[in-house]
């Protein structure tokens, strides 16, 4: 039996579906019979149509792309890692922490050090390597949390709720769906224990991207607009941080409408999100998050290519200035702007995009399942290119 990355995406279709009618999946995907058979028969079908037969065989875009291979695919490296981040999280929570002869707190400048450095390379994309730093730096937040002195008792629970969120980001991103859902439900409950605004704001968006990556889109949209209207800051309201959360917040709902096709939404939350960008006036990163000019226009180019619009997502994309943008936060806007590229049936240009970030960061673009949407989509482009692209990616050739 062949390798599950090496069948097409209409072979690992028709093996997800089994014994289930195509009538059935195609119903309860929401999409046409005609548009399953074309997919199963090797025809290339748009993002948004994948996303919605991932949801209708009740798997990830990742499994029918042939990534999911991702946690097979991993280095032995990487797995111990993910092993290691689900330990600390479902450790910490159950309070086992350290044996007691160890059980020695940290000092909050030492957290506070160390939170930074996980940040740091977060924002790179090196999510693995973050991941290894994370497991950690949650043990350590629960031991000062379990030892805060009189008066810091909010200070620990904030700092837990960062590294659940940490972790529950990470995991996310490595595919470990249900060690997300639960570090990020853990970090709600220590944010709600700070009685910290900010960051149970934070966790709005948080919990969108493991909601989106599941595919319940309309679930991500109603938390991040429920998640906005709470902690809608005022006029007056000076601290940047909940500007931060807040915008954060905006731009994942209007991502989640522009995926649900609704453009009146999408256009309403968009334009919020840069009136927020412009009154921060720069990009803000705190605790884990970026918000601002930089992050609101790279948003922009994705929600348009999401609606179709791919003509005016490359008119974005031409006139923004990414230089405020993280690596990781670059590299997600250079793969929409390839799939604008196909839209327009600019194949070998779309696959010149892709090849450049996945050469440069090959390591982040393995866990990405929009590469091999492009590769399908730009299935004309030069078979050298394509080629070379597999080999980094680690799929087979088209």
């Amino acid at each position: 039996m062949s390798h599950w990355s090496e069948l097409t995406t209409g072979e690992r279709v028709k093996m997800l579906r089994g014994k289930v009618s195509q009538e059935k999946i195609a119903d309860r995907s929401g999409i046409s019979l005609h548009t399953l058979r074309k997919l199963e028969q090797g025809g290339n079908v748009a993002l948004p149509t994948l996303v919605k037969v991932a949801e209708g065989l009740h798997t990830e875009v990742s499994v029918i792309l042939g990534q999911q291979a991702p946690r097979r695919g991993m280095s032995t490296e990487d797995r111990a890692m993910l092993r290691a981040l689900s330990q600390a999280v479902h450790d910490t929570a159950a309070g086992i922490l350290f044996d007691p002869a160890e059980d020695t707190a940290p000092g909050l400048a030492d957290l506070t050090e160390a939170a930074e450095r996980m940040w740091r390379i977060y924002f790179r994309g090196a999510y693995a390597d973050a991941g290894v730093l994370a497991a950690p730096f949650l043990r350590s937040a629960a031991l000062y949390a379990r030892h805060a002195p009189v008066g810091k008792e909010a200070t620990g629970a904030a700092l837990l709720s960062d590294a659940y969120r940490a972790c529950g980001l990470i995991a996310n991103f490595l595919g470990a769906r249900d060690l997300a859902y639960s570090a990020v439900g853990h970090a709600m409950r220590c944010a709600e224990l700070a009685a910290d605004p900010v960051r149970v704001s934070m966790l709005g968006s948080a919990r969108a991207r493991v909601l989106l990556r599941d595919n319940r889109v309309e679930q991500a949209l109603r938390e991040t607009e429920a998640a906005a209207a709470r902690n809608e800051p005022t006029f007056s309201e000076q601290g940047s941080k909940l500007l931060v959360a807040y915008g954060k917040n905006i731009v994942f709902g209007a991502v989640a409408a522009s995926r649900l096709g609704d453009s009146e939404r999408t256009a309403d939350l968009m334009s919020q999100a840069h009136a927020v960008a412009a009154r921060l006036g720069r990009d803000v990163f705190t605790s884990g998050m970026q918000f601002g000019p930089s992050y609101a226009g790279a948003q922009a180019v994705g929600v348009n290519v999401a609606l179709g619009n791919a003509g005016r997502a490359l008119d974005i994309a031409a006139r923004f200035d990414s230089t405020g943008l993280t690596q990781a936060s670059h590299n997600r806007m250079m793969l929409d702007i390839a799939l604008a590229q196909c839209d327009v049936r600019q194949w070998d240009t779309a696959v010149d995009t892709l090849l450049e970030v996945c050469t440069d960061h090959a390591d982040w673009a393995r866990h990405q399942a929009i590469p091999n949407v492009i590769i399908q989509r730009a299935s004309r482009a030069s078979t050298s290119r394509l080629r070379k692209l597999s080999q980094i990616l680690g799929t087979s050739p088209i």
